[in-house]
């Protein structure tokens, strides 16, 4: 029996219209549906790609044990999580059934299923097919240029430590910082102190009907979810070689 086929497919940030026809075929298509999801949230990732399901569809539903809560053995049950949402999806494989495995903006792109997909990798076909990411649709909702001519653009996880987030955000052009919620203090705090908190804007849940945008000195903490980030444009102070850009 020929082995199914894994496609790692990325369903952009929430606006099912910002789906690839590729995608959309594939999702379609699929005899098995797979998706990752918190513990007591729906999944994002279902929930874009609902209207894309074909009659009949087989869904996995891949629950994480833990999310973002402090525990010391954090990294150890994520582990073993991937390993057993590899061994479920590998016995569709081996029976000759194609699976997706939906993944929110872009697979490789701080996405989870790229750890299913290395784990299954060496043994069955994988495609990948790439989705919009979140800061795309971010940077759109800001509605301005977030890294002109050369600019040097940073993409930072909000988890680094205030320091070190605060040295890398000085260090750059433009930025856009990722895994908001309880970290959203730490994050102010950081852009504070690189000097950039009155040119950062917080958007959350980008290109979806519950989206906000503002000035991330106006934002209350407390509402923060950890699907949100901050962009910090670039100023086009970096001329370039053709002499294009405006000091």
């Amino acid at each position: 029996m020929t082995a199914g086929t894994l496609h790692v497919v990325g369903v952009g940030p929430g606006d099912p219209e910002l789906v690839t026809r590729r995608a959309e075929r594939l999702i379609a298509a699929a005899p098995v549906v797979a998706y990752h999801r918190a513990p007591r949230r729906p999944s994002t990732a279902r929930a874009i790609a609902a209207g894309f399901l074909g009659e009949g569809v087989t869904e996995e539903e891949l629950v994480y044990p833990v999310t973002t809560g402090p525990t010391e053995d954090y990294h150890q049950r994520l582990a073993a999580f991937y390993a057993e949402c590899a061994a479920r999806l590998g016995e569709h494989l081996r029976a000759g059934r194609d699976v997706v495995l939906l993944a929110e903006g872009d697979p490789l792109f701080y996405g989870s299923p790229m750890y299913v997909r290395d784990l299954l990798g060496e043994e069955f076909t994988v495609e990948v097919v790439p989705g919009v990411t979140s800061p795309s649709a971010a940077t759109a909702a800001v509605g301005t240029g977030l890294c002109r001519h050369e600019d040097v653009l940073t993409v930072l996880p909000g988890t680094l430590p205030v320091a070190e987030l605060a040295r890398r955000l000085a260090d750059t052009d433009a930025a856009v910082v990722m895994k908001l919620g309880r970290t959203f203090p730490t994050v102010r705090e950081a852009l504070r102190q690189a000097g950039v908190l009155d040119r950062a804007v917080y958007v959350e849940h980008a290109s979806r009907g519950t989206q906000r945008v503002l000035p991330v000195a106006e934002v209350d903490p407390a509402t923060v979810p950890y699907m949100a980030l901050v962009v910090v444009p670039g100023q086009d102070r970096r001329a370039d070689a053709a002499g294009r850009a405006v000091p």
